[in-house]
């Protein structure tokens, strides 16, 4: 199991709206995941580096590589519509947790 976190950055005159992305974005990307998505997530972030954080649980990097290989480019033009900041992707083996 990997975890995709995607960071938007904070920075005088950014913007994120996050009714669209919790409601659009991210269930476009679940979606383009299919089965390999395990779940899904978003938070405002108060203050800080960071203005927003979302994430996937993703079964493993192939299906990871396989969703972004088809859908990548639908998925990355839709950041426009919901923030003027250019995403930071984190992508890691999930090593503990719980449920």
């Amino acid at each position: 199991m990997i975890a995709v976190t995607i960071l938007y950055p904070r920075a005088e005159g950014s913007t994120f709206d996050m009714d669209y992305y919790t409601n659009k974005h991210m269930p476009m990307f679940a979606d383009a995941l299919g089965d390999a998505c395990q779940g899904w997530g978003a938070v405002t972030v108060a203050d800080g580096k960071y203005a927003a954080i979302g994430w996937a649980m993703v079964t493993d990097q192939d299906a990871f590589n396989a969703a972004m290989g088809a859908h990548g480019a639908k998925i990355m033009g839709d950041v426009p519509n919901y923030t003027n900041q250019a995403p930071e992707l984190l992508i890691g083996e999930v090593a503990g947790g719980s449920q």
